[in-house]
């Protein structure tokens, strides 16, 4: 190659960049490195024996510092471009930057006359940043500690010598874009694929993450609830545990009763996290208790921070009650360092399930970006427990996901009616000792919640080692896996949901089998590039949908509703936390189909104020009437309450403010206002009318237990009749408010006979 650029700094110390390089080519990095003298702190010894062997022309431009300083954030393709076309000199340079501002005009034309200047200005300024480096003789001969080449797998000279095996001689290489170079026999026979890998991986490519100002902190734990990556988490010290604690490790007093005595710390993981942001936006204290600064001033200190609190540091996860949103953040994530975007909107609710049931987890994913993130080799991102225990995740075809998870919510069903007759025949038998028949009887009784059976089922095991021997004994031992409930999941997007798995969704959840299923919806076929889905509303600008989708969005909540047994729910983290928490525990709990629609902010919905924001566009969605929030529990109708509950208020008017805030929306009315007013008149026309649908489904009068659908009902072949009175009840319905009440507050309406 002629010339190569390197537009990510981090990446000099993952991938050998200048592999292929010709003689007297050039080298352009983007970086902060802006002297000599950091050049040859930063650079690894191979990459300078390069520059200065083939005797290369190297730039640096702090590419990330003048976008910034523009207001393009870190989006540095353009200044790159410039410099691509100062130096590479394919065509004359004033007619490559005319070309260049042509084509902005063109492609962010229809984002508006704001977005087009930024980037008018990136490609002015990008020359005046561009700087030559002269290249020291010494690095023709640079060496790396001895210690750091001698470990290194990947070439990079980065020192991986305490790592496993597969890591070193499997990972490693494929990260470092060298996996065509391995052999078959550096792979398992059986194929086998360790989890937790991402956690290795440690890439460092943030520009800025966030820094805990102790003092400000208010202990709420919500910067960890919505980090899509799990990189910033809260931890628990004894005093004994604080000894020998870095300098740099600060903690202060916990709060709560549970915690007394106890220090707190939020810690960072500076390598893991992608700097978006969502941390800080979300921190609800008056003065902010998390501030982005840059990587490169806290990655000593928190490093040796982290290593000190995942090393010498006990989790302490059960001291808060786990599915409160302060103690599930205790839990330990078992999603973690995905390759999702930074700021996504999906992983927040993934990696919040896991924390709730992670060790008892069975999931059929839907392909889509929860497929990418979720499994790409060679890392994976889902891990386990201290005890070896995790989701055990599974990635059929776009079109059979639900079933997929169906076959598997049926065998688990199966195989432990087998157990349940298994140990049912051995509580039975006489003589048996009294440890062991109170294990058994115990575990027969509550086989069907999680933790009773997961209590009953250790007591079991436990019995059965000091058991006589007998055949009943053996085979419940060797199902073992099967005493604790199983939680099935089915993961995927709208692409999937609405469009090219609705039949198989939709057969399942008439089933009546006990899963469930989380839709993350981002209104759009993220993962292919944004194209337009049945989700996508009236007036989104998306792929086949260039002018305008002109059909509405799909209510698949309401049409999963009409089935009376689905549970179902409407629910957006931004919005409602608490709400968010609520509908995932009851949809885990309850005994059929579940299905849990949750907002998802994507990079394809071209959120102005950018991901980092991703949350507050959660939240501005349900305030403007453009995401509703909303429980239908199956549960309450067959204890003759009202099933229906509205949690979000009625809209306040800004949807259209809301929509300007996206490109999705603003494309159309940039191309065409007229146009655009037009069907955004009739998307908030329908939104109102949504709204009152809810409003008066929440205040319709509850039907009596006895005329309630349920799973036995529909199961013999039985509904009730369509055309009886309903019985009014005295039951409480509730409609939340239209004034400026708090968020969770709600008006109780009772109906009376």
């Amino acid at each position: 190659a002629d010339y190569i650029a390197c537009h990510k700094s981090a990446y000099v110390h993952q991938y050998d960049v200048l592999e292929g390089i010709k003689e007297g080519g050039v080298f352009v990095l983007n970086s902060e490195w802006n002297t000599i003298e950091d050049l040859n702190r930063e650079l690894p010894a191979s990459m300078k024996r390069t520059i200065a062997r083939k005797h290369l022309k190297f730039y640096n431009v702090d590419a990330v510092k003048v976008a910034m300083e523009i207001g393009l954030g870190g989006r540095i393709n353009m200044i790159m471009q410039t410099a691509f076309f100062k130096l590479a000199n394919v065509i004359p340079f004033d007619q490559a930057v005319s070309l260049l501002k042509e084509s902005i005009r063109k492609t962010y034309g229809r984002k508006g006359d704001k977005i087009v200047n930024m980037n008018l200005a990136a490609v002015d300024n990008a020359i005046t940043a561009l700087t030559e480096i002269p290249v020291p003789s010494e690095w023709a001969d640079a060496v790396d500690a001895p210690k750091a080449e001698e470990a290194c797998s990947c070439g990079c000279g980065c020192g991986h010598d305490h790592e496993p095996a597969y890591i070193k001689d499997v990972v490693r290489p494929i990260l470092a874009q060298q996996g065509d170079k391995l052999p078959v026999s550096a792979f398992e026979p059986d194929g086998l694929v360790p989890l937790g890998t991402t956690a290795f991986e440690k890439r460092g490519v943030a520009v800025n993450i966030p820094e805990w100002i102790s003092e400000n902190c208010i202990q709420c734990c919500q910067c960890s609830f919505v980090c899509p990556h799990a990189a910033i988490r809260p931890f628990l010290m004894t005093k004994e545990e604080m000894e020998g604690a870095p300098e740099s490790f600060v903690t202060k007093d916990a709060v709560g009763k549970e915690l007394k005595g106890l220090q707190f710390r939020m810690q960072v993981y500076p390598e893991d996290c992608l700097g978006c942001g969502s941390c800080a936006e979300v921190c609800p204290a008056k003065n902010k208790a998390l501030v982005m600064r840059p990587l490169q001033t806290q990655i000593e200190d928190q490093v040796a921070n982290l290593e000190f609190a995942t090393e010498c540091v006990e989790p302490k996860d059960n001291l808060v009650a786990r599915d409160t949103l302060k103690g599930s953040q205790f839990q330990q994530p078992l999603l973690e360092f995905s390759g999702a975007c930074a700021g996504c909107g999906e992983t927040p609710y993934v990696k919040l399930i896991t924390q709730l049931f992670g060790e008892r987890m069975v999931i059929a994913n839907a392909t889509g970006c929860s497929s990418i993130w979720g499994g790409s080799a060679p890392t994976v991102p889902y891990t386990t427990n201290k005890d070896g225990y995790g989701p055990a995740w599974g990635n059929s075809l776009f079109e059979d996901a639900a079933e997929y998870g169906y076959g598997m919510a049926v065998a688990f069903r199966h195989r432990r009616d087998k157990l349940a007759d298994l140990i049912t025949e051995a509580a039975a038998l006489p003589n048996l000792p009294a440890e062991l028949s109170t294990a058994l009887n115990g575990w027969l009784e509550n086989r069907d919640d999680a933790e009773g059976s997961k209590k009953y089922g250790e007591q079991i095991l436990a019995a059965l080692s000091d058991a006589p021997e007998n055949h009943l004994f053996e085979q419940i031992w060797e199902m073992n896996d099967l005493l604790t409930k199983k939680s099935v999941w089915i993961f995927g997007g709208d692409g999937w949901a609405y469009d090219i798995g609705y039949g198989g969704l939709d057969h399942v959840l008439a089933s009546g089998e006990d899963v469930n299923v989380l839709v993350m919806d981002t209104e759009v076929y993220s993962n292919t590039g944004g194209q337009a889905s049945k989700s996508t509303p009236l007036g989104s600008v998306a792929k086949f949908a260039a002018a305008g989708k002109r059909t509405g969005k799909k209510d698949l909540g309401r049409m999963a509703m009409t089935y009376g047994y689905v549970y179902v729910a409407s629910v957006s983290m931004g919005a409602n936390k608490q709400q968010v928490l609520k509908a995932i525990k009851e949809a885990e709990a309850y005994k059929g189909p579940s299905l849990i629609i949750a907002y998802a902010p994507c990079i394809n919905q071209g959120i102005r104020k950018g991901m980092g924001r991703s949350m507050e566009e959660g939240k501005l969605a349900v305030e403007s009437g453009y995401w509703p929030l909303y429980r239908f529990n199956p549960q309450l109708a067959e204890e003759g309450k009202t099933p229906f509950l509205l949690e979000s208020k009625a809209p306040n008017g800004t949807l259209k403010e809301f929509l300007a805030g996206e490109n999705r929306y603003a494309q159309l009315k940039n191309a065409a206002p007229q146009e655009s007013e037009r069907l955004q008149d009739l998307l908030e026309k329908a939104y109102n009318e949504r709204y009152e649908l809810l409003k008066h489904m929440a205040q319709a009068p509850a039907a009596s237990a006895e005329e309630a659908p349920t799973l036995e009902a529909k199961s013999a072949g039985e509904t009730p009749a369509a055309n009886e009175k309903t019985k009014p009840s005295t039951e409480t319905a509730m409609v939340p408010p239209s004034d400026e009440a708090g968020q969770t507050t709600a008006d109780v309406t009772k109906n009376k006979a």
